[in-house]
């Protein structure tokens, strides 16, 4: 008799969806890339929002952001939504997590004085936290304190603990290492309590292992440090200055306003900070390596499904800018490698899937794993065709669709830079192989030509060439959206006789 499945949904925090090895970066991710061989490996997989918040929000609930509607980190997740840990845990499950969902409690029907109210780095609804991490480390922090090693009064600050003396920038002959040696960093840590847990979990197990890493800060302990050296790192995709790069559009101009949101102009700090987020990539395989390793001495690593993506993408440094925003690729393209062990998926190995995948996909394609029935509120459709070894199943997406939303209650400046309102921070992005389109609620839109101009430099919105393509675009647009509304109860109809339910694909 086949063992019960088991699944291992592995998440790393503002991963840029070419940083594999696998697909010839100069990122070293062997773990990863012998991961892609046993499975399938999407390479135009999308994040569906951002920051870390809204786009977790759409990877746990199959939701578009228009639907499930945490539109920022600290919007609350409206608690009528599943999830697929509350349709794992319906179903007998126990599902756990290490690390964090960054998921912003809905406040109706609890306490007021619910400490979840005052962070929005609460957990998923439904899933069963073993180790909780997140802006304030505390089990890292207190386990550091438990063999003596100093940690900063501030537990936060902890990330990015270093010693004294100059950076790469400053002279040192590599960027400064992380205080903590690689087997006490954050990462080693979360990694050895999920090896823990699998060294003693009874089978089935649906596990979320959530790392931090390579999210900023961009400290790194010895030896990624110096795996690799900024003057070797790729340069960057943008225009000469910052200045030159903010008459795109409106947006951009305030965008680069923003110091948190604006890359450094010292080059030698920014490949420095590339430099190390590629060293913490290449950390975080290797921790995963070992969490493979630990599968195959239990002898469960062929009765596990594996899920490796990431929330979105990070900019570093190109058009200006850092971190996570906006409509450009860097932000929202990430990776996804999907291996399922058992023979259904046998056909697929070591594919490399072109299509537009995105991170809506995920829970059902978690959920079809378990034969489990999968929701109506997911946007998204389960990726097993592909698994299955048909690369181009009947009606699939042409396209990957990504919504930002850049309103702050806390702050108004954008609205009044812009003239916008609260509900106006908002634009929708639908990008296909070649053209990729930009709609803003109030400001112009913007359309590329992907094929002429890769670097998102041109407008074309207004090239008199374009504008058959811009309409064609901005109906895209419109049709997704309307295809996509909200539809949980619209395939219900009271009759005289009793509900009467017609579930339909989405498309």
């Amino acid at each position: 008799m086949s063992k019960p499945l088991n699944i291992l949904f592995i998440t790393a925090d503002q991963w840029r969806g070419e940083c594999l090895s696998a697909l010839g970066h100069m990122v070293r991710t062997p773990n990863l890339d012998a991961l892609a061989r046993e499975g399938v490996l999407f390479r135009n997989h999308y994040a569906n929002a951002v920051p870390c918040g809204p786009s977790r929000a759409s990877l746990h609930t199959g939701m578009y952001l228009q639907n499930h509607r945490s539109g920022t980190n600290g919007t609350p997740l409206d608690a009528r939504h599943t999830n697929w840990a509350k349709e794992a845990r319906a179903a007998g499950y126990d599902p756990v997590l290490f690390g964090y969902t960054d998921t912003s409690i809905d406040p109706r029907g609890v306490d007021a004085d619910d400490p979840w109210l005052r962070t929005y780095e609460g957990p998923l609804p439904g899933i069963r936290p073993i180790v909780m991490m997140g802006d304030r480390p505390k089990a890292w922090v207190d386990w550091l304190k438990a063999q003596n090693i100093p940690v900063p009064d501030d537990i936060r600050h902890a990330y990015a603990h270093r010693g004294s003396g100059p950076d790469y920038e400053d002279g040192a002959a590599v960027p400064k290492p992380l205080a903590y040696a690689a087997d006490k960093d954050d990462t080693a840590f979360l990694t050895d309590r999920c090896i823990e847990y699998i060294r003693a979990a009874n089978d089935p197990f649906v596990m979320h292992l959530s790392i931090l890493r390579p999210h900023p800060p961009f400290m790194a302990p010895e030896p990624y440090n110096a795996m690799y050296a900024p003057p070797d790192v790729p340069g960057f995709s943008r225009l000469k200055t910052p200045e030159e790069e903010s008459t795109q559009h409106p947006w951009l101009s305030h965008q680069l306003t923003r110091r948190m949101f604006r890359a450094p102009a010292d080059e030698k700090k920014l490949r420095r900070l590339k430099a190390v987020y590629y060293g913490l990539m290449s950390e975080v395989d290797a921790a995963l390596g070992r969490v493979f390793a630990t599968l195959k001495e239990k002898g469960v690593w062929d009765s596990t499904l594996i899920v490796f993506t990431s929330d979105h993408g990070e900019q570093m440094g190109d058009h200006w800018l850092l971190g996570k925003c906006g409509y450009f690729d860097a932000s929202y393209h990430i990776p996804l490698i999907v291996r399922d062990p058992r023979a259904v998926a046998d056909a697929s190995r070591g594919a490399v899937i072109g299509r537009f995948t995105e991170n809506v996909d995920i829970m059902p394609t978690m959920l079809e794993a378990l034969d489990l029935e999968i929701p109506v509120q997911c946007d998204g459709r389960s990726l097993y065709p592909f698994l299955r070894g048909d690369s181009d199943p009947p009606r699939w997406r042409s396209e990957a669709h990504w919504e930002f939303d850049f309103r702050d209650p806390a702050d108004d400046r954008a609205e009044k830079r812009l003239d916008l309102t609260l509900h106006q921070c908002t634009m929708n992005i639908v990008r296909s192989a070649r053209y990729k389109y930009v709609h803003f609620a109030k400001l112009p839109p913007l359309f590329f030509d992907l094929e002429r101009d890769p670097g998102e430099f041109v407008d074309r919105s207004c090239d008199p060439d374009y504008l058959p393509l811009v309409l064609e675009y901005a109906q895209k647009l419109l049709s997704w959206r309307m295809n996509h509304d909200e539809q949980t109860l619209t395939h219900i109809a009271l009759t005289d006789d009793g509900p009467v339910e017609r579930r339909a694909p989405r498309v």
